[in-house]
């Protein structure tokens, strides 16, 4: 028993240190970008009380900021005041940043210029690094101020600008009476995170004005406390009835693995709060298995597993989801990370058709321009990560999200709802 103690106390000793070395390196870091962005503030301002107001400000800033992020609750998980904390951060750090690199340039050719004439002694007078130049600092506030304008406006603005997407996907063997069928797909709510009732109407709103046949909800209903949703419980109760249902899958922050729960049976009964929060707001949730969707004299099999992730617990079983499926009846999946396509169901024996997925949310900040180009740091993560993806006649459509996490906003990539409409394809003889 006692080695038993020992061996944990060292476990523990080995986590807070390392804890411990990456908060000094986060600091030292933070720090030095600091006296370069007050490097270029010096050189463009000589007022002293300007100066000294800056220096003060920055300073509490950042011990706020790194105070915030040591006193994390992992028993608690995400709060209004992390997400604060995180959107300082990046608001705050992330321009400076940029400006450090335009200043370290600067001074990489500075050292260069200044080892050059020390050692062909062309000008003894000249000190050995030159005076930094006002024009490089003008340049590189310019070149800062875009992505702290950029954080702002996803923080104010963007985290709510809901964009209704459109999508036709055709198929050989849709049966007849399913031609134009249509349905609205929304995923990643994250209620324990919104702050604004009039915006998330508005999106309900959004929601109904669709009129789709069916809508489907893949995942991640809170970000970990099935309490989060009781404010919002009426609100998403307003999503109207569908003629083919409302139905739902589970996404990974459903399951409360994120925090620190006081016993086991404190998490199973939160996670089963959650399953019932799906009920109340009248989604059917499917949990892996399946129902037929039945219109005229046609059928197609809707299937929902619980979540698969190639970074989580591969708790969707999709055999057991598709049991007594046929290989030839039209499928559509629900699967809340699409790692789980990339992976398993894009190979499936079963032949799933389209499979409908969230989870990456687009990381919140990316570039899109429709039809031309997308970018964003979820694609170095997620080979499928915003959109249409296919294989060989399977789709998959990812869900940008409805909600935010971590970063209080968004930028570039949207908050989404997607309205998918199901078309067979003509021959062409």
């Amino acid at each position: 028993m006692a080695l038993h103690r020992t061996n944990s106390f060292v476990i523990l000793s080995k986590t807070s240190l390392y804890m411990l070395i990456r908060i000094v390196f986060l600091c030292l870091i933070l720090i030095i970008i600091e006296l370069y962005a007050f490097q270029a503030l010096k050189t463009l301002v000589k007022d002293k009380w300007i100066l000294t107001f800056y220096q003060v400000f920055s300073s509490l800033l950042l011990v706020y900021i790194v105070y915030s992020f040591l006193q994390f609750d992992r028993s608690v998980g995400q709060t209004k005041q992390t997400m604060l904390s995180t959107a300082l951060l990046l608001l705050v750090y992330v321009p400076k940043m940029i400006l450090s690199i335009v200043l370290l340039g600067e001074d990489v050719f500075r050292l260069g210029a200044g080892s050059v004439n020390y050692f062909t002694m062309k000008d003894e007078h000249v000190s050995f690094l030159a005076s930094r130049r006002k024009f490089v600092s003008q340049i590189g506030l310019g070149i800062a101020a875009v992505p702290f304008l950029s954080l702002l406006y996803g923080v104010t603005i963007g985290k709510y600008n809901y964009k209704v997407i459109k999508q036709r996907i055709f198929f050989d063997d849709l049966p007849d009476d399913f031609d134009g069928f249509t349905v609205t797909h929304i995923s990643d709510v994250h209620s324990g995170s919104f702050d604004n009732p009039e915006k998330i109407n508005y999106a309900i709103d959004l929601i109904n004005e669709q009129n789709s046949d069916m809508i489907l909800f893949t995942g991640d209903i809170v970000n970990t406390d099935a309490k989060e949703m009781n404010p919002w419980i009426d609100t998403f109760k307003r999503i109207q009835k569908h003629q083919y249902g409302k139905y739902s899958v589970l996404g990974n922050h459903d399951y409360g693995e994120y925090v620190t729960w006081p016993t086991e049976k404190d998490k199973q009964d939160n996670f089963q709060a959650i399953k019932d929060v799906y009920g109340e707001i009248d989604f059917k949730l499917l949990l892996n298995e399946h129902k037929y969707i039945e219109k005229g004299n046609s059928k197609i099999a809707l299937v929902g597993v619980e979540n698969w992730g190639h970074n989580f617990k591969k708790l969707g079983d999709i055999d057991k989801a598709s049991e007594h499926i046929q290989k030839e009846d039209f499928k559509i999946l629900m699967s809340h990370d699409p790692s789980h396509w990339d992976y398993i169901v894009q190979h499936h024996d079963k032949n799933f058709h389209l499979t409908l997925s969230g989870h990456t949310h687009g990381m919140q900040f990316g570039i899109e321009i429709p039809g031309f180009f997308k970018w964003s740091l979820a694609q170095y993560v997620y080979k499928q990560w915003a959109g249409l993806y296919q294989n060989a006649g399977r789709y998959v459509y990812v869900n940008r999200g409805f909600g935010f996490h971590a970063y209080p906003g968004r930028v570039g990539i949207m908050p989404e709802i997607t309205v998918i409409e199901l078309k067979k394809a003509k021959n062409v003889a």
